[in-house]
């Protein structure tokens, strides 16, 4: 059973994320505090961790930078905080998502499904969705049945999207992350420019893998 470890000082909505998420199968441990959080995940192998910013004992974002710091934990923060720079800043810290309150439960339920799937099958180190499949340990890539040529670069790039599929990459995020790999990218246009030869060998009319954000970053669709 998948464990969910809930951040969350309101009590009252604590309480309901766990019983929806118990009613999904899911196993639930809720803390109130950026003390107690960090207390539970040390103690508890949670699966993925909802993660409110305002606490009573400071801000989600240091917890949750300190918490993929330990392991590569999904979090998504459930936030009133609604601004373009919050939700950036989340993504920087290295969220999966970032979601606004009031928000849906069912909506909630399914974005934590879709995350835990691919977390799932990130662990067998292959990716497959019917058309485009990846085998990272094999280093081999082929879309439509069809082997594509891909680069090294082009490997971590896919890397790095399949891993986030869904979250917003931020230019910053991609180019320290692709800089720190192996020093191929330099500036946004050369990260441009790599990023539509890659799409031009994985995708089709049909299927659409990496979204421009105008202006903040990329973002891996399925």
């Amino acid at each position: 059973m998948q464990k969910i470890l809930i951040v969350e000082d309101d009590i009252e909505l604590n309480q309901s994320i766990s019983y929806s998420l118990k009613r999904e199968g899911y196993d639930t441990i809720s803390a109130h505090s950026l003390g107690e959080a960090e207390s539970l995940f040390r103690q508890e192998c949670a699966d993925l961790v909802l993660l409110d910013v305002n606490l009573p004992d400071g801000e989600g974002f240091e917890l949750c930078r300190w918490m993929r710091g330990q392991r590569k934990v999904p979090v998504v923060f459930l936030t009133a905080r609604d601004m373009e720079e919050d939700a950036l800043k989340g993504y920087e810290t290295g969220a999966e998502d970032y979601v606004t309150k009031p928000f849906s439960m069912k909506i909630l339920l399914r974005k934590i499904h879709v995350i835990l799937k691919r977390v799932d099958a990130h662990s067998r180190n292959i990716y497959d969705d019917g058309f485009l499949k990846i085998d990272f340990d094999m280093a081999k890539a082929e879309a439509g049945g069809s082997d594509c040529m891909i680069t090294p670069t082009e490997f971590r790039m896919l890397r790095l999207f399949s891993d986030n599929a869904g979250r917003l990459l931020t230019y910053s995020v991609l180019l320290d992350q692709l800089w720190d790999s192996g020093g191929q990218f330099v500036d946004k246009h050369t990260l441009a420019v790599n990023v539509n030869r890659l799409r031009r060998k994985i995708e089709d009319e049909s299927h659409k893998y990496i979204s421009n954000v105008y202006g903040m970053g990329y973002q891996w669709l399925k």
